[in-house]
């Protein structure tokens, strides 16, 4: 199969807050008061959070399914610690990013505990989220000047 491009486009509408398009929807990115925005949506670092909790939601259905695995349930926790004098300049000791991510599942099935662990394998390794937290992604940047 050949490869599938995604893209957004994002408007800057305050300092704190951008509009994103992503095929027909419309997101709002923004931080809450205490970073400077207005609170009107999940920031970008929640964002990050969200499409990995997304994506493992899509992978453990698929690769359950694949494996005649019922999941009655799913619930996915994430979290992480990031350190906020690197984000506005304060330090350089530590990275602006997340440190850590830690997930919690919490999984109604009917499979046991040994197909659970395979069932994680599997996903850890397809799931294209986790594969861009876990390894270098190259990132190109072009500016153009209106």
């Amino acid at each position: 199969m050949s490869d599938a491009k995604f893209s957004v486009v994002g408007v800057s509408e305050t300092a704190a807050r951008m509009k994103v398009q992503a095929r027909n929807f419309e997101l709002t990115v923004d931080e809450p008061p205490a970073l400077g925005g207005d609170d009107q949506g999940a920031n970008p670092v929640e964002y990050v959070l969200a499409g990995l909790v997304g994506c493992l939601n899509v992978m453990y259905h698929l690769i359950a399914r694949e494996m005649d695995i019922e999941i009655k349930r799913l619930e996915i926790n994430a979290e992480g610690p990031i350190n906020l004098d690197k984000l506005f300049g304060k330090s350089t000791d530590d990275r602006p990013g997340y440190k850590s991510i830690q997930l919690t599942l919490n999984i109604e099935t009917n499979a046991s505990a040994d197909q659970i662990e395979a069932l994680r394998t599997a996903v850890e390794t397809r799931c294209p989220v986790s594969d861009n937290l876990l390894n270098l992604t190259p990132v190109e940047t072009r500016i153009n000047l209106l």
